[in-house]
């Protein structure tokens, strides 16, 4: 079970760190709103996270 643990907590803080560096800041709100709407099972919250992270990956193919 401890390598369970370790292994999902390695895999979001990469997952975290690859968020911030491709989307910086931006990108780790979005991820945060979205984590805790999902967490708190509040609909608002996670749609805009999800919004954010849409219009970050959306964002130069719809400037072009």
């Amino acid at each position: 079970m401890p390598a369970i643990a370790l292994l999902s907590a390695v895999t979001v803080v990469g997952f975290e760190q690859l968020v911030q560096w491709r989307y910086g800041p931006t990108g780790i709100v979005g991820l945060l709103l979205l984590t805790i709407g999902i967490k708190a099972k509040n609909p608002t919250c996670s749609t805009i996270g999800a919004v954010v992270l849409a219009l970050l990956v959306a964002g130069p193919a719809v400037s072009s």
